[in-house]
């Protein structure tokens, strides 16, 4: 039960963010770099951008090291879900692989 929990938090973290970011971009030309722009414009986005790249780093390390323990080779996937979606899918996605049983 609480495996597929974390699958609908996956979703839930790629869909809401999406939404935002595709709105943000459709707003302003599809141009990535004023999207990346805005993430730095003050104190508190900035914080807030380094926060989620400091986690994003750490769950990458965290995949890696128990991936190669557990070989549980579909969680790797979290890592692109991560980065190109955000922490808010790569990490429940993450669990919900971990969760299967090996």
């Amino acid at each position: 039960m609480l495996r597929w929990l974390w699958l609908a938090l996956a979703t839930w973290g790629a869909v809401h963010p999406m939404y935002y970011f595709v709105t943000f971009l459709a707003a302003n030309g599809w141009d990535l770099g004023v999207m990346i722009d805005a993430w730095f414009v003050n104190d508190s986005t900035r914080g807030l951008t380094w926060d989620l790249t400091i986690t994003a780093t750490v769950l990458t390390i965290w995949v890696l090291a128990e991936v190669s323990v557990r070989r549980n080779w579909q969680a790797l996937l979290a890592i692109p879900a991560t980065f190109c979606i955000g922490v808010s899918c790569g990490f429940p996605l993450y669990l919900y692989f971990r969760s299967k049983p090996v």
